[in-house]
């Protein structure tokens, strides 16, 4: 095991390893004997998605005592979605390092990941993948929703309703005020297929988080079970030796796929799904999302694209019912850290609700629900979540409106002198991931003359991101980004935009001499940071069709081992 390295030979560091493990509690015949497994923990209590996972921890460093391995629980950053600033994803990256850093530094034979709000999942999984160690992924939970005015249930799709409500004059303060106390009803990250629902069902179909462990809300005991479980199946990782790297194969990657379009899930997730991809060596690129989704129906009858939240579909079977209805478009061999195939944990499964768990030939919506778009004005691609649109902009020409920044939709907007209808196209950018970190800004406001009128759907067009339980017809991570001198940089008030879906194209109507004549027109904006991380990152962040990734991480370290490890009578610390 990777621990005998610190803890298993009669010299100076196997002294010096041992003796400072006795004041944990540790005795020599532990350490010498029994496989070590860190628990990654990413608990904080600023980050509500994640405050259950204190206790979570307990319930797996029980289950790793039970099955004779010895747990070492670490915190690492906290990534809370809401409250972080500039926004979580810059930070994504950096707690992806932190944790293939602190895993390849300490003598784990394995670790547990304990993550919930929507980027402290792909980071813990990237940084694992990365560090080579054996790993099992346990997610908070979904939180469980109360009911605000008027009977509905409170969540964060419903945030996005409520605001255009308020600003179309729909929503009385009483109820604003009604809906803020009510919306967060527990702890536990956000309970429809938002990111954090969309990355902790994909963990399942990628193989490393436990059948059935990804929907159970947050505060069910169930999940207190699960992560027992977790703790027990960490040492047999650990005993096996074999990295979750070797799981993450294509057919895993291909499964993952099939499962995000299916649930109409968070576009946020083809990024992370990029990046990690590039960590484990897959060659995968967004075409591979477009061809699978032109063949897999929306099934999960859940918002922001269905009906229900995620526990009604938690009762109707989870993650393995919903695979089960998938068996025909799945790669049934690829394998899972549970020990089963895919093929396994179908042949288990039980779909409990046909409403909520549709059947492939009677689905939520016809056609496909995530798509990727090409064209003079996205020449690397860009992405769209179909099923939150309405149908009528999916093939459209309009009038841009361009907007240079957030700020300036907020002042703007409501401009009457912009001349904005139903048919303009709004324009986000310098919002991508050199330009501003690339926020969910891709969920343009629309302005508050055309909300009046009963209009709820516009198209929208940035180098953004969109939060996983937004909707509307947004066509985000336009790739190269303005700030790097991407077409988007290019367009101006007027100019005639065209949509396409079923061709997969999103064009700029300007000929290319004018183009040209904008280009050299065109200066690349300053630096905004000359220091520090948001310097570094700057720097080496990867555009979105590539996952944002830094370009200095792409790949795995051949040996898990750190540096440092010497034998015999000479050493320190």
């Amino acid at each position: 095991m990777r621990s005998a390295r610190w803890f298993r030979k009669d010299d100076l560091p196997g002294f010096i390893h041992r003796s400072t493990l006795a004041a944990a509690g540790w005795s020599r015949q532990d350490l010498m004997e029994r496989p070590v497994v860190g628990i990654l923990n990413t608990w904080s209590d600023i980050n509500p998605c994640n405050m259950n996972l204190r206790v979570l921890a307990e319930d797996v460093r029980t289950g790793i005592i039970e099955a004779g391995g010895i747990p070492f629980e670490t915190p690492l950053m906290s990534l809370s979605e809401n409250i972080i600033k500039p926004t979580s994803f810059p930070f994504r990256n950096l707690l992806a390092m932190e944790v293939e850093e602190c895993v390849r530094a300490y003598p784990f034979d394995a670790v547990v990941l304990l993550g919930g709000c929507d980027k402290t999942q792909p980071a813990l999984i990237m940084g694992a993948v990365s560090a080579g160690v054996p790993f099992i992924f346990l997610a908070s939970g979904p939180a469980t929703p109360r009911s605000a005015t008027g009977g509905n249930l409170a969540n964060a799709t419903g945030v996005w309703q409520m605001v255009d409500k308020l600003r179309a004059g729909e929503f009385a303060e009483g109820e604003f005020a009604d809906f803020e106390r009510n919306v967060m009803g527990t702890v536990g990250h956000c309970a429809e297929m938002g990111t954090a629902s969309s990355m902790a069902v994909i963990s399942e179909a990628l193989g490393i988080s436990l059948p059935g462990s990804s929907l159970v809300p947050a505060v069910d005991r169930r999940r207190n079970q699960f992560a027992r479980e977790v703790g027990r199946r960490s040492v047999i990782l650990a005993n096996a030796a074999e990295a979750g790297l070797t799981l993450l194969d294509g057919r895993a990657f291909d499964n993952a796929i099939t499962l995000l379009c299916a649930v109409g899930g968070s576009t946020n997730a083809i990024i992370h799904l990029l990046a990690l991809a590039g960590r484990a060596g897959v060659d995968l690129s967004l075409e591979r999302f477009d061809e699978i989704g032109r063949r897999v129906p929306l099934i999960a009858n859940v918002q922001p694209a269905g009906e229900h939240l995620t526990e009604r579909l938690m009762a109707a079977g989870g993650v393995p019912a919903l695979l089960k209805r998938l068996a025909p478009l799945l790669h049934l061999d690829a394998r899972s850290v549970s020990g089963q195939t895919i093929g396994d944990v179908v042949s288990a499964a039980e779909i409990l609700d046909e409403d909520v768990i549709r059947p492939l030939d009677k689905p939520v919506r016809i056609g496909e629900t995530l798509a990727v778009v090409r064209g003079n004005l996205a020449p690397d691609g860009a992405v769209m979540k179909v099923c939150a649109a309405e149908a009528r902009l999916l093939n459209h020409r309009g009038r841009a409106v361009v907007f240079e920044d957030v700020q300036t939709i907020a002042d703007r907007i409501d401009d009457p002198a912009l001349g904005i209808d139903e048919n303009s196209v709004l324009i986000l950018r310098n919002a991508g991931p050199v330009g501003a970190a690339m926020p969910e800004w891709g969920m343009l406001p629309l302005p508050r003359h055309l909300l009046a009128q009963g209009v709820r759907d516009m198209l929208r067009i940035s180098d953004a991101r969109m939060s996983g339980t937004a909707y509307g017809a947004a066509i985000l991570h336009v790739s190269p980004e303005a700030a790097v001198g991407g077409p988007l940089a290019l367009v101006r008030d007027g100019d005639m935009i065209e949509f396409n879906l079923a061709e997969r194209r999103l064009d700029l109507l300007v000929d290319s001499d004018e183009l040209e004549r904008r280009r050299a027109q065109w200066q690349a904006p300053q630096p905004r940071h000359n220091r520090g991380y948001r310097s570094l990152y700057s720097r080496h962040i990867e555009q979105a069709h590539r996952g944002c990734d830094f370009d200095f991480l792409r790949g795995a370290e051949k040996d898990s081992l750190p540096d440092g490890l010497f034998d015999g009578w000479v050493g320190g610390w």
